[in-house]
């Protein structure tokens, strides 16, 4: 049994781990999903087509079709059912194996050919002609046949090896099913920000088109200047000129979140659910990193793989020792339409390897090298995940403060325009102010926006950071 047998579950695992690799931010990369469901084409692939109307979409619907239909979570899934096949091959190794075969069997045997000649008969006291030179036989067989292992100590820890394997695969599993939560919700929180947007653009614009017509009115009574009426004609054009990149940004993203969750593109959605905001009461650092220690499946699954690659190196060290086997059958065997005669055999066997030190050598260096690799990934990952946790925590405490600074501004900036407007409408000032006081509020509203999705979106990847996105990402965003 080679080194090479029992390295394939530490490979398999090692591949299933790639699929569900967290970035250093927290954000998993995810290709667009397939389509779950609509026009099904030769060799099993759907295709989903667009539904007339729109499809109304909440957060969780969101995250819920991401989990099941991400292209990234079908293959690690696929990658779990691989190993667990695995598992029951090496699972059989330590099993009996039984075998039952039959067998008939015609033959035609020249005894002349093979040296029995009548004189030569004649000898045994066999009258010539007695037995004829040319014998037809017809003969059938039956039997059942059994192969086991009774002491294979290597086969035993590769089967131990591959429990773990499996375990590994399952958590590739669950920690890309958290990537996909994370990426999915950060997605539709986007869109959510892109609609508000839309909707402060849409206010704005109304506005500059009433100080339009007042610019306009005053120049005709007399009492305005051209300068107000241009000045208000193009604040309203730049206005517009806002809200149609607003509005092209959205479509993009919602195109985005279609195909993230496997949606046709050109399936319009509809987003049912409204930007949260709810300040989140954070554990203590120390809590926080005692969860994720516990919860985080990148972290369980590197330590499954260390435990792969013990079992193996377990294995590899018990190869020095005998393997102790037993074969065996029992059946009967006959000429057809005649007697039938039991046969058996019983055969034990010991094979202890007397000659192979440079590569029994080789293979431990080879199990050693990956354990210790393994082990320094384990550090390595428990300090990434303190390093993760603290600039998640720091990310949700700046971006709440600014939210609460972003909304006192749009406060100040609404009042701020209402009074230039007073003025202005009062023929007190002209609309430079009131031009002035629009762009601060588009700012302030802007900013409002970004600072509340960044607040919700750090509570996310905080959520990641601590290995309970993929459950608790309500409770996070106060849902």
């Amino acid at each position: 049994m080679g080194f090479r047998t029992l390295a394939w579950p530490l490979a398999l695992v090692l591949c299933g781990s790639v699929a569900g690799a967290q970035t250093p931010d927290g954000v998993a990369e995810l290709p667009p999903a397939p389509v779950p469901n609509g026009l099904k084409l030769p060799g099993g692939v759907v295709v989903e087509r667009a539904t007339s109307g729109a499809l109304p979409l909440s957060l969780d619907d969101a995250i819920a079709r991401g989990e099941k239909q991400n292209l990234q979570m079908k293959l690690v899934i696929q990658n779990e059912r691989l190993v667990h096949g695995e598992l029951l091959t090496v699972e059989n190794n330590l099993l009996p194996s039984l075998t039952a075969s039959g067998s008939a069997e015609a033959q035609q045997i020249n005894l002349a050919a093979l040296g029995f000649k009548p004189s030569s008969l004649a000898e045994f006291g066999f009258a010539p002609g007695t037995i004829a030179s040319v014998v037809k036989v017809n003969v059938a067989s039956a039997k059942i046949s059994m192969d086991q292992e009774l002491f294979d100590l290597p086969a035993f820890y590769l089967y131990r090896s591959a429990k773990q394997a499996a375990k590994a695969a399952n958590l590739s599993t669950l920690n890309l099913q958290g990537g996909v939560t994370l990426s999915v919700g950060t997605q539709y929180l986007l869109a959510l920000a892109d609609a508000s947007q839309i909707e402060n653009a849409q206010a704005l614009e109304k506005a500059d088109e009433v100080v339009l017509q007042q610019a306009t009115a005053s120049h005709d009574a007399g009492v305005g200047t051209n300068l107000d009426v241009l000045r208000a004609r193009v604040q309203l054009q730049t206005q517009q000129q806002t809200l149609i990149n607003d509005e092209n940004t959205f479509e993009k993203d919602k195109i985005s979140l279609n195909r993230m969750i496997g949606l046709p593109a050109d399936q319009e959605i509809t987003l049912t659910d409204a930007a949260p905001y709810a300040e989140f009461a954070e554990m203590p650092l120390e809590d926080a990193k005692r969860v994720a220690y516990q919860r985080r499946k990148d972290l369980l699954n590197l330590q499954a793989q260390l435990e792969v690659a013990d079992q193996a190196r377990k294995a590899v060290r018990a190869e020095r020792l005998p393997v102790l086997s037993f074969n065996g059958y029992y059946g009967v065997i006959g000429e057809i339409g005649g007697l039938y005669h039991g046969v058996f055999a019983a055969t034990g066997k010991v094979s202890v390897p007397v000659f192979q030190e440079g590569q029994l050598r080789g293979e431990r260096e080879v199990a050693d090298a990956q354990v210790i690799a393994l082990r320094q990934q384990i550090e390595s990952l428990r300090v990434t995940i303190e390093q993760q946790i603290r600039a998640a925590m720091l990310d949700v405490r700046s971006s709440n403060d600014l939210v609460k600074v972003a909304k006192s501004n749009v406060e100040l900036a609404t009042q701020e325009l209402q009074d230039a407007t007073d003025r202005f409408s009062a023929g007190v000032d002209d609309n430079l102010p009131v031009v002035q006081a629009q762009a601060t509020l588009a700012q302030a509203q802007s900013q409002l926006v970004n600072t509340l999705y960044q607040y919700n979106q750090s509570k996310l990847s905080l959520a990641r950071n601590t290995g309970v996105v993929e459950t608790q990402y309500k409770v996070y965003l106060g849902r």
